[in-house]
Parts: structure tokens; sequence; C-alpha cells
């Protein structure tokens, strides 16, 4: 069987050999024509290495930077802000093609793998990023790309009283490990991970390929006292084909971890399909190997001793620090801001990084989560009023509505070529909608609604309350003499991760992009009347049937049931 084209392209040249390309075509202003024409057409996925991915306006990059665990320095995320200001500039000739309503010019994205995003990038200012990002010890390298890709952790690491520890250690060990090896910067499929030893599960070790979650064994003999480290879930992910991870019957100790992750992504490229691209990802080994014949796998390749599992300490999921949390250090708070779709002003980047200088202690950091929002930390209880009264929180106060709080949105038609629909603006105006117009319970604090522009599942959809994946869709007009296609979605309900974790059910396909507020009213207000004591949206839509649902959402007044997706 002969390898997809993407690994005929690797063969030719290693990936990561890239990155040293990439400086050329800067110092010499190569244009993208110019680029293909000395290096071929599969210089565009090598490229990915490097963090840049072409977007859909040619001539231009998008540029991802790596963050582990979602933490940074102050002054990283100044640099991070100045960078956005100065280079993620829309140019004037693309005014009417892209929608800045909401954000006008020079904006950064948050992303669900606590990466941040930018846009409008030109080759030639490739070299002069890197050179500001070394300077605070940034990288954008295997941004992108067949590679290990940003490890995910708990946002408040080394904060919560409900920690069994701080694994951010670990993870900055693990991404350094991975960041630049040759080794294993040639994947059959992007390689994902997340550590934490928070209880609470924010980073989603369920829907990634590798999850670190803490746990206790007793090492040496009964009465000797536990050891604190790992238990590990693998072969999680979404998009085509979702799968919640598998347990292993492993336990690691945290300076174990490094040489764990090394042997999966050993066996993963020894093992996993380099031929059809739609099946490389690591899920389908381990659904195709079975759990216990890819754990067999591992061990075989690690080189440290790895115990059968102890005492599982993970109590659920959360996800989720919006608002102004205590922290374990006496005195000090942490501020969770609400990005809603995760996009944010370079200036006002700026400006939050300075006023974590300003307001917090010499500890302070600002610190990315994976439902695209960011938190302050180390504030005195005395500064927080004026830090959520700065000029750069007006637009994202930590005390939302429950759409706003739980709102997530991929890049969209903006940048993306795979995407179908408009995402960012469009998630913002909704959940600003929302919560303007519906009355939901005092006790829920979040709808998780997330919008992805197409089924690639960057956004998350299948474990929101309510989740969106894009589709063109096709209606009759109001005289019923022709068709009109207009932008819409596939309609999901149901999602969650944690004890009770399921992927939602497409409830509704080909729903017109007009007709879903409507409908969504109209949902609410049936759970509103509905629900138990304590009944979370997700829980009343997995016990009423879809059939139900259905019918609830056809009450409204928009045409819910009316399309098709275009080409059917």
């Amino acid at each position: 069987m002969s390898l997809n084209t993407t690994e005929q392209w690797k063969q030719e040249k290693h990936p990561l050999d890239v990155v040293e390309d990439l400086r050329e075509y800067a110092e010499e202003e190569l244009g993208f024509e110019e680029i293909e024409e000395r290096a071929g057409g599969g210089e565009w996925e090598r490229l990915k290495w490097a963090g840049t991915y072409t977007q859909k306006q040619d001539g231009y990059f998008m540029m991802r930077t790596k963050v582990p665990g979602g933490h940074l320095t102050p002054e990283q995320a100044e640099v991070i802000g100045e960078v956005a200001e100065e280079y993620a500039v829309q140019p004037e000739e693309e005014y009417e093609e892209v929608n800045d309503e909401f954000w006008g010019d020079a904006y950064l994205d948050i992303t669900t793998r606590q990466d941040i995003q930018m846009h409008w990038i030109r080759v030639e200012d490739v070299t002069e990023i890197w050179d500001k990002y070394d300077e605070v010890g940034l990288t954008t390298i295997q941004g992108c790309g067949d590679s290990a890709r940003n490890v995910l952790g708990c946002p408040a690491a080394g904060l919560d009283d409900h920690e069994c520890f701080d694994a951010q250690p670990v993870i900055d060990a693990v991404s350094d490990y991975f960041t630049g090896n040759r080794e294993f910067g040639n994947l059959p499929r992007k390689f994902k991970m997340t550590i934490t030893g928070c209880k609470h599960d924010c980073a989603q070790s369920q829907i990634n390929d590798v999850g670190l979650v803490p746990a206790k064994k007793e090492l040496d003999g009964e009465g000797a006292g536990y050891t604190y480290g790992f238990h590990l879930r693998v072969g999680g992910g979404l998009s085509d084909g979702p799968r919640m991870a598998s347990n292993l019957d492993v336990f690691v100790r945290p300076e174990d971890a490094v040489e764990l992750c090394r042997s999966i992504a050993q066996t993963f490229k020894e093992l996993g399909d380099r031929h059809n691209r739609g099946v490389c990802r690591m899920r389908y080994l381990v659904q195709q190997m079975g759990p216990e014949n890819f754990e067999q796998a591992v061990r075989d390749r690690c080189d440290v001793e790895l115990p059968e599992s102890g005492v599982d300490l993970t109590e659920g999921y959360v996800g989720d620090h919006v608002g102004v949390h205590d922290q374990k250090q006496d005195g000090l708070k942490y501020v969770g801001f609400n990005v809603i779709s995760g996009r944010v002003g370079g200036d006002e980047f700026v400006q939050a990084a300075q006023a974590a200088k300003k307001y917090g202690t010499e500890e302070s950091t600002v610190r990315l989560a994976t439902d695209q929002n960011f938190l302050i930390t180390h504030v005195p209880e005395e500064n927080v009023e004026d830090l959520v009264n700065e000029e750069f929180a007006t637009d994202y106060q930590p005390d939302p509505g429950p759409f706003s709080r739980g709102a997530v949105a991929c890049t969209g038609t903006e940048y993306c070529k795979y995407a179908i629909i408009e995402t960012k603006a469009r998630t913002k105006q909704w959940a600003r909608q929302l919560d303007e117009q519906i009355d939901t319970p005092d006790d829920l604090d979040a709808v998780r609604m997330h919008m992805s522009g197409c089924s690639a599942s960057c956004a998350q959809p299948q474990i929101a309350d309510v989740g969106f994946r894009g589709e063109t869709v096709k209606v009759e007009t109001a005289d019923n003499s022709d068709d009109d296609i207009v932008e819409g979605m596939d309609f999901g309900l149901g999602g969650s991760l944690g004890g009770d974790n399921a992927f939602l059910d497409w409830v509704e396909t080909a729903v017109p992009a007009g007709a879903v507020t409507g409908a969504l009213e109209e949902l609410f207000a049936a759970y509103t009347e509905e629900r138990t004591e304590g009944e979370r949206f997700y829980e009343w839509t997995r016990r009423v049937d879809n059939d139900r649902l259905r019918s609830v959402m056809q009450q409204a007044d928009a045409p819910v049931s009316q399309g098709v997706a275009h080409g059917d």
C-alpha cells in the first residue's frame, strides 16, 4: 500500500527542516509563488511545523504560538499583544471581505488548545516575530503539523486547593522534550497530550490522544504512604469518528512522565497508519489494537517501571475558570475574564499583561484556558476591583451571562479554507442576544454553546450542551419558486465530559442560521418548565427523546426543519 501524499512530502524533506527554510524565505522576501517554485507544493504542508498555516487569503499566514499549559508571564503576554498590533494587520483592500465589526484590526485568537493564533502574517515578518519571541522564551515551532502539539494543562495549576499537585513542571518538561525533537517530528498525524494534577480534569483528558490525570498509589508496601502521580488515558478525540479516551492500567510517577509520553509517541510512530490520511489519528490505532494490546505495546517501549494503576483522584469535569476565585495562597485571587469566541485585540492583550504587573504580585501570570478565556493570577484581594475596571476588561467582564460564558467558536470562513460558515462574529452576536432574551434558571452558570465552521471539530461541538457544525443549506423561498442557498448548521444537543461523559446527538441537520436562536428560545423555555431540581441543560436533553426535542424546536417562528444540506 502506498504512502498518502502528505507522507510522501514528509519523506522528501524532514518537516522540521522547513524552519531554516522559512528564515531564508523571509530574508529574501519571497512571495508564495516563489516559495512553491523553489520547494514544490508539499512545502505548504511542511510549513505547518514552523507554526505557519496558509490562510485562505493568498499571500498570508495564520501563525500559531504554543503556550504549554496556557501559562504566560506578563512579559510574554505583552510581547504577544505587541506582535499582534504590529504584524497581524489586515490590509486595507481586505476590509470588505473580512468581518471586523466586533474587533477592528490587529487581534489574536485564544484557541481550545491554549494556543495563540494570529492572522495576516507576511513571510518577510516571520523572523522578526521569532526574534521577539526568542527574547521571552516563546515559540511557534510545531504549533501545527504531524507532531506533538501544545501540551494542555489546568490554567489554574498551582492556585486551586482542589488540585492534588501542580503538574505545570511536568507539562513544561514534556513540551521541551518534543519541541524541535527530530526523532518525533514526523508522526502519522498530530499528537495531542494533556497533563493535569487537578481533580476537575479541565484539561480534557477524555478527548486527547494522551491524558495524564492525578492519582495516588502505595508503591513501597501497605502502610508506607501514598505516592502522587498520574493515571493514563489514551485514544480520545473528536472530528469524524469521535472517541472517548480509554483508561489504561498504568500509574506513572511525575519524574517518569516524559519517558511514558515518549514511549506512547514511539508506539504511534511505529504502528500508526501512514496510508489512509482519514484514519491516521492515534484513536484509530487504539481502537484497532484494543486498549490492552496498546498498553502492552507502550510497556514494551518504555524504559521506566510502570506499576498498575492506583487510586484515581479525578472527580469530574469543570473546564471553566471565569469569575473571581480564591487562590490557596492567603489573600490572593485569580480573575477569569470572559472572551466570547476567544478573540482579543492586540492592544487589549498588552493592557491585560500590564495590568497583571500593576495589580498582581511578582508571581502574577496571564493564563489561557481551553474555553478560549484568560486568567490573571496572584492578585491581592484589595486590587481586584481596580483590575476589573481597567479599560481592557470592558468587553471581557468576569460575570457574564450563561451563553456568553460558555461560547466557543473556531476560525470560520474569515480565514479558514475548510470552513463553510462564519463563526466568530455570529457566536458573539448570538451569545449576547440569547443572554438578553432567555431567562435561564439561577443555578445555570454556563451554557456551553460551541460552533465549528465545518466537521473538523476545532470548536469541540461534540462535548457541548449545544453544538453547531457548519453546513450550506438549501431552503425554499417565500413564493416557492426557487431554492435559496444560505449558511446553516447541524444542531446537536447533550454533550459533556466528566463522569457522565457523552457526545451530543445531532438532533436536527441543515438548520438555516436564521432559525437557530428562535429554536434555542423554545428549547430553553421547555427546559426551564420541565427540569427537575438541579438538572443541567444537557441532562434534560438526554432525558427527553430527540423527536420531542425536534418538535419543541419547530415551535419557533422560523424554518427550523425546512432546509436540506446543499448537494443532497
